[in-house]
């Protein structure tokens, strides 16, 4: 796969906007920034993964904090995809692998510009990692326990020219398909992973125990050792991929309108992200770990009335899932060097025909489909990157 820096992303973006009468159609003849315009917190994440022959894209109110986002105009800039009035899309074809720089305007009617970012699009080809062979942990809170993403990603690793693949885990509900296990959870959070425990819980039905965490010592203390269920739970088999979908519940708890408890709060839940993250490698090394950006929710604010009542209203959370993925770009990103990368699952799920009308949080089959598609396009570039890696096998 072709490779190229962030910085030359942005120059050749640059470059464009200076030359290309094209790009500038694209645009629009937009008036420069002002002082006066609101933020709207764009967040675009460092890369955009995608496979060839797999749908993804970028819905645009995913992006931005903003309570009208149907008032504002996106225009994208990349030379592969689509663009519409809801979102950029795109099904890769094998002559676009590669790497593909990806800019967006966002403008008001009145076409003064209100922010700008880039990007860059990254398509693996079908086949990467086809003569390998993977371990996959899959680890999360209710959207996980759901099994419809791992279904999906299950699915896609089925397909031809995929490695050889094992789900690890000891959670298998009942509407996980074949050879599909995980350790997801309704209502965990990071924390709960890395201490809950209860001597007399059971695998089977696990709701108060973590699987990572064991009695140990004397007297016996709850200890947090991926390395034993490494060797008790996964037959010795450590994971070569880890994704990690949590911070929705981590979360419920804060208020958008009191920042510096938000702040605080997400701060906590990062050094519990980093306990965790440190065990695993400490148990794994090789192992690549992919943190999950917090999916927006439900479009509807009649979803938030039917599940919390007046307790919990749409824009409250919608303020909060987008700060806490701020930060998370700002604390995961920039740490490919350790084994840490960040899987953009909150980019392609379309918070309106991806969700039932009656549920605030939780997605629909098509709306798990696309957070599957997101991950499986994360993994397929890991394995191309080890493929044509110096070392690779």
């Amino acid at each position: 796969m072709n490779r190229i820096s962030r910085t030359a992303v942005l120059a050749m973006i640059a470059l464009l906007a200076a030359v290309s009468p094209g790009w500038r159609a694209a645009a629009g003849d937009a008036a420069p920034p002002s002082a006066s315009a609101p933020s709207l917190h764009l967040t675009l994440p460092p890369v955009v993964y995608a496979v060839a022959g797999v749908e993804t894209g970028l819905y645009f109110s995913n992006v931005v904090l903003s309570s009208e986002p149907d008032k504002l105009v996106f225009a994208v800039t990349c030379e592969i995809g689509q663009a519409d009035a809801r979102a950029w899309r795109l099904t890769p074809t094998a002559a676009q692998v590669g790497e593909h720089p990806l800019s967006l305007r966002v403008t008001d009617s009145a076409g003064r510009v209100l922010a700008e970012a880039a990007t860059r699009v990254c398509v693996a080809p079908a086949d990467a990692g086809s003569k390998r062979q993977i371990a996959l942990l899959i680890v999360g809170d209710s959207l996980t326990h759901a099994s419809q993403y791992p279904n999906q990603v299950a699915r896609l690793l089925s397909q031809p020219g995929n490695p050889t693949w094992r789900m690890l885990g000891t959670h298998k509900p009942p509407s996980a398909a074949e050879n599909v296990v995980h350790e997801g959870y309704g209502g965990w959070t990071w924390r709960a992973f890395n201490t809950r425990f209860n001597p007399d819980g059971s695998l089977a039905a696990r709701t108060n125990s973590s699987p990572f965490v064991f009695a140990a010592g004397d007297p016996p203390t709850p200890t947090l050792d991926v390395a034993r269920y490494i060797a008790e739970r996964c037959d010795g088999q450590a994971p070569d991929y880890v994704t990690f979908m949590l911070g929705i519940n981590d979360c419920f708890g804060l208020k958008a309108d009191q920042p510096e408890a938000l702040e605080a709060g997400i701060t906590a839940v990062f050094q519990e992200a980093d306990r965790l993250l440190a065990a695993f490698h400490r148990a794994a090394p090789h192992a690549q770990l992919g943190i999950c950006l917090t999916t927006p929710a439900n479009s509807r604010d009649e979803a938030f009335v039917a599940n919390y009542k007046a307790a919990y209203p749409r824009w409250n959370w919608r303020r909060i899932q987008h700060r806490l993925v701020e930060r998370q770009l700002a604390h995961f990103g920039g740490r490919e060097a350790e084994g840490i990368f960040i899987v953009p699952t909150e980019l392609y799920l379309d918070v309106t025909d991806g969700y039932p009308e009656n549920n605030a949080v939780h997605p629909n089959v098509a709306g798990y489909q696309q957070i599957g598609n997101a991950i499986y396009a994360w993994l397929k570039s890991r394995l191309a990157a080890r493929s044509n890696a110096p070392d690779a096998g």
